[in-house]
């Protein structure tokens, strides 16, 4: 059997995305660059979307050392956001129409501040996305008792992916789909079921994972008040 023929067929087939922000908060962060890209079965690039935008708020310094995007070359090369978020936006939504899943690594975080900028914009938001493939829940589903983080960069090390270029919207947008097949022909028993039943589960294994974290930080590191939202994938 060839690596292609044990993919699921929901692997085979991805569109990626990926942002860089100007912060961690997904209600006041602004997007600074984002990539829409598709995967075929072999992993290969075969469509590509990129995007620099000008955030319109100066970029802290700690969100430049992370994807070296500044705000001065976002002003003078950025596009305004309202346009590029625009496409952004009707790429997605396009993709979803199809039933083409969407690969997000941590997919609350990029999909929680795009409907932020939807909302800021005054453009239409996502309703409802799906299917989205979201690697870093689904890794910690099926392979739950690994120990060690599981950054993109982990997954990536842990499956024998390549990352060049970490925290470049582009190369962190296909690394995830490349995680994503990956982990698909890891685990065929648990992942080989239609990508809109996949989705469905990770709901479910999200919220257990929300749950699993609260517990351990209230009864192992004594934070009482402790709570994190298990909502997926969108926060």
């Amino acid at each position: 059997m060839t690596e292609t023929a044990a993919l699921p067929a929901w692997a085979r087939d991805l569109i990626v995305f990926d942002t860089e922000t100007t912060g961690v908060d997904t209600r006041t962060a602004r997007i600074v660059s984002a990539f829409i890209g598709r995967l075929d079965a072999d992993g290969h690039l075969v469509e590509e979307h990129s995007w620099l935008i000008d955030p319109e708020v100066e970029i802290p310094w700690q969100a430049q050392r992370v994807h070296g995007i500044s705000t001065e070359r976002a002003r003078r090369e950025g596009r305004r956001a309202a346009d590029a978020l625009s496409e952004v936006l009707e790429l997605l939504r396009s993709a979803f129409d199809t039933q083409t899943p969407v690969v997000a690594y941590n997919a609350p975080y990029d999909l929680s501040i795009l409907e932020a900028e939807a909302q800021r914009h005054s453009l239409a938001p996502l309703v409802n996305p799906s299917p989205v493939v979201d690697p870093l829940v689904i890794d910690k589903a099926v392979d739950r008792f690994r120990r060690g983080k599981r950054t993109l960069t982990d997954a990536c090390r842990h499956y024998g992916v390549t990352l060049d270029d970490a925290h470049q919207a582009s190369a962190d947008a296909i690394a995830a789909g490349l995680v994503a097949q990956a982990v698909a022909r890891a685990f065929p028993e648990q992942l080989d079921i239609p990508a809109q039943q996949l989705h469905t589960e990770q709901i479910s294994w999200a919220r257990e994972q929300a749950d699993s974290f609260i517990d351990y930080m209230r009864n192992t590191r004594g934070l009482t008040d402790f709570w994190t939202s298990g909502a997926w994938p969108v926060r």
